[in-house]
Order: structure tokens, then C-alpha cells, then sequence
């Protein structure tokens, strides 16, 4: 559950503040700043069904679009709807179907898997050779300053912090954490297709393609 919670807010962007902002905003339940915190953290271990509720309750306005609420926000909280506007990406299940409360207390008691667009399974240590090796994969081996317009252009987030730590990443400023390559993996796998003429079907397909060019890569450093 820790690992979902955090990989949506990656997603998003999100700062902890904009559940419970939201929750409040539209009469959704109550969510502390602090449970996010703690949700995202592994730390909290027995949430009320009240959290569940909540989360689904919220997770549902997301999956009908800002639309429905854009003229409430707009009036009343302004701030909020320009961050849902950047990016409010629901929680779904590989049915394409929001989760429910019951489907978020499974997760979290460990009765039902994370969805597969969830958790691509990239250990920590792994983290380091697919950054390094995504900026060779995008770039198709030519130095980022060579690529560099193309391949923002072909991003599809518009969340300047997210972009900017893509940029740090191509460039071989800094890595991704696991969890931040399980957040933007839909995102790198949609660049790939804007730049590139592969056949790739599906994220799960460019993940492999980038764990055999950093297999690559680590060879070529230990020769």
C-alpha cells in the first residue's frame, strides 16, 4: 500500500497536502496531512475504514475528470485546480476500473497484488543502470546535448519539477529512485513512442528493452 500510495503521487506530482485538500474540499471524508505521510511511508499500520472510503470516494471524482468539479474548485479553491489540472490521475485496476475501498484495503492487508502499472518490480539497486541506461535508449547513443530539445519535446508531463529531474537524469546529473522509475515509467515508455519508430506494445516491453541495454551497459564497464 505504501509503495501505491507513493507511486501516485509520484505520478502526479503531488505534494501530501492535495488528498486531504481535496477530501475537505468537496465533503469527501477526512484525510490528515500526517496519514499521507505516514501511508507513504510505511508507518501507518492500522487506518480506519474511514481512510479507505475516503481514498475510493476521491479516486471516483478523479476517474470522472476534473470537469464535474471544476467550477466549485474554481470559486473556492483555485490553488487545487490548477495542481489537479497539471495532472489527477485515478487510481485503476488492470480492468481500467477505479479501485474501490474494498479493492484499497485488499492491497493494504495484502490479500489482492499491487496493479501491474503499479509495480514493474524494479529493485533499488537496479535504479542506477536503467537511468544511466535510459538516457543511452532515448538518446539512441548520442550525447544529450545533441537530443536534448527533441526529446523534452516528446515528454508528455508538463509538471516543471517532474521535468526537470528527467532532464538531470538524461543528462547524468542524478538517477532515479525505483520508486520514481515506477511513477514515470508510463511517461518514459510514452517519449519512446513520440522519438522512436520501435514496435514496442506496452510499457512491461520497454522496461525489458531497458533492462537489456543497461545489461549492456554494465558489461561494457566491467571490460
Amino acid at each position: 500500500m505504501a509503495h501505491l500510495i507513493h507511486v501516485w503521487h509520484e505520478r502526479n506530482g503531488w505534494s501530501h497536502k492535495v488528498l486531504p485538500a481535496l477530501a475537505d474540499s468537496l465533503n469527501l471524508g477526512r484525510i490528515h496531512n500526517s496519514q499521507i505521510s505516514n501511508l507513504r511511508n510505511g508507518k501507518l499500520f492500522s487506518p480506519g475504514p474511514e481512510v479507505f472510503l475516503a481514498f475510493a470516494l476521491i479516486n471516483n471524482v478523479l476517474y470522472q475528470g476534473i470537469n464535474p468539479i471544476r467550477d466549485h474548485l474554481e470559486k473556492d479553491h483555485p490553488e487545487l485546480l490548477r495542481v489537479l489540472l497539471e495532472s489527477s490521475l485515478p487510481l485503476v485496476g488492470d480492468d481500467e476500473q477505479p479501485l474501490s475501498a474494498g479493492d484499497l484495503f485488499e492491497i493494504f492487508v495484502g490479500l489482492t497484488p499491487l496493479p501491474s502499472s503499479f509495480d514493474w518490480f524494479i529493485e533499488e539497486n537496479e535504479a542506477v543502470m536503467l537511468s544511466a541506461a535510459l538516457a543511452d535508449y532515448l538518446c539512441n547513443k548520442r550525447p544529450w546535448r545533441q537530443c536534448r530539445q527533441k526529446v523534452m519535446e516528446a515528454y508528455p508531463v508538463q509538471k516543471t519539477n517532474r521535468r526537470e529531474r528527467f532532464a538531470a537524469v538524461m543528462a547524468g546529473l542524478r538517477d532515479y529512485t525505483a520508486e520514481e522509475l515506477d511513477g514515470e515509467l508510463l511517461d518514459l515508455y510514452a517519449t519512446h513512442q513520440k522519438i522512436s519508430n520501435s514496435d514496442l506494445q506496452g510499457a512491461d516491453a520497454f522496461l525489458e528493452d531497458l533492462r537489456i541495454r543497461a545489461d549492456f551497459l554494465r558489461e561494457l564497464e566491467q571490460a
